[in-house]
């Protein structure tokens, strides 16, 4: 028996580069706020999703496995990324099962979710492992220009994918498990159609200000004010992800309360950090203003690599969240602004402070999923080498052109 399952496994392994090179030769399918919203409300059928799901999860994780495998050696061959690539694998596996079963039979739904759960699971520590084996590759290697631009390319596709995987499970099991969030009633999945920015704002901050209190004995307050072009009386709120607003603002909490915290570590009273939320026509955004963050023009472009960190890196396994680390928190957040057609962007004035600002869409019908496609475009990226630039480098001293002889 033992014989057999070995077996069939090795035979479900070769078959992988199958699958992968047939469903990477479609495009994801990117749908809306809208549609989520529309489908778990009114149409939910859990056939259709299951039928959607078996076709549209293939298609995303092989799309961005082909792209993995255009990484440079180096980097592939880091035990953290080996481990990040088994799991894709076996994931595709286990959506292969489904691919021929019959949606009428309500025991193969019941598996089908069991098993979107599983990858969930299994799926967890993409992150922080991912971002280990980029602290491999730099240990091993240092830094090479060339690798670190197909690096920073690689993962924000890699880790949008995993965003959108990651809502299709979510909206399916949450709509599907034949149970009712206790907390979160009138949420349809992950979506709340009715989601107060401002308590989002406040839940988020709160979290910061326990991380802040238990490594600087101290917090800065927190000030919000709304500002609501359609009505001015209303509370703004959107349909939206709650946890990924959440995610956002925590991660812009956590350096705006580090940064203020040791910029006065000598003042007996630190200056609030403060929110401003803005809902106009086709534009939600959400400002944090922070006098203390103070980062130099030339390095704000440097926050967003997943090479660079400000703090010591963090171990893993060592328990509780901590305030600063791997240096993808910021980059991430930005992906998850940008997964529904919004940004993330920093704007400093070195000598006064920081300020940023999230930008989502207004409209539920404007948030249409950014999706990676695996095509020559995408691949022409990772053959790119380091080439001469086409604009003058500034020199300390200015050329003396008159020890050039003329010809």
């Amino acid at each position: 028996m033992r014989l057999l399952r070995c077996l069939g496994k090795r035979a479900a392994l070769a078959g992988v580069p199958t699958y992968i090179e047939h469903f990477s030769k479609f495009s994801p399918s990117p749908l809306s706020m809208k549609q989520f919203l529309d489908f778990g409300s009114s149409n939910a059928c859990e056939k259709t999703s299951f039928a959607f799901l078996r076709q549209e999860l293939p298609v995303r994780l092989s799309n961005i496995m082909k792209e993995i495998n255009l990484l440079p050696d180096r980097v592939l061959r880091t035990p953290s990324v080996q481990l990040v690539q088994s799991w894709y694998v076996q994931s595709l596996l286990d959506i292969m099962e489904f691919l021929d079963r019959d949606p009428e039979d309500q025991a193969t739904l019941g598996q089908f979710t069991d098993a979107l759960v599983t990858i969930r699971n299994r799926h967890n520590d993409v992150v922080p492992t991912m971002a280990q084996g980029v602290i491999e590759y730099k240990e091993a290697y240092g830094d090479d220009p060339v690798s670190n631009q197909n690096i920073q390319y690689f993962l924000d596709r890699f880790y949008l994918s995993r965003i959108s995987i990651r809502m299709l499970i979510n909206q399916h099991t949450l709509l599907f498990d034949g149970s009712t969030n206790p907390a979160h009633p009138k949420h349809i999945g992950s979506i709340d159609p009715h989601c107060s920015v401002a308590n989002v704002v406040r839940d988020a901050y709160n979290m910061a200000k326990l991380l802040c209190d238990k490594y600087y004995m101290s917090s800065p307050d927190l000030e919000i004010e709304e500002v609501n072009a359609s009505n001015s009386q209303q509370p703004i709120s959107i349909v939206y992800v709650p946890s990924h607003l959440y995610h956002m603002l925590f991660e812009l909490f956590k350096n705006a309360m580090r940064a203020t915290v040791e910029s006065h570590e000598n003042s007996p009273r630190l200056p609030a950090i403060k929110v401003m939320v803005a809902l106009g026509q086709e534009d939600l955004s959400i400002k944090v203003l922070t006098g203390a963050w103070v980062v130099p023009l030339r390095k704000i472009e440097r926050l967003f690599s997943y090479m660079y960190s400000t703090a010591p890196t963090p171990q893993l396994g060592t328990g509780g969240a901590p305030l600063a680390g791997f240096g993808y928190g910021l980059p991430i957040s930005r992906l998850y602004a940008k997964y529904f057609q919004g940004d993330l962007q920093l704007f400093s004035m070195e000598g006064f402070g920081t300020d940023a600002v999230i930008y989502l869409k207004a409209l539920s019908t404007d948030s249409v999923e950014r999706l990676p496609v695996y095509n020559k475009s995408a691949w022409r990226h990772y053959q790119a080498s380091q080439e001469a630039g086409d604009w003058c480098v500034p020199s300390t001293e200015p050329k003396n052109t008159s020890t050039y002889r003329v010809p």
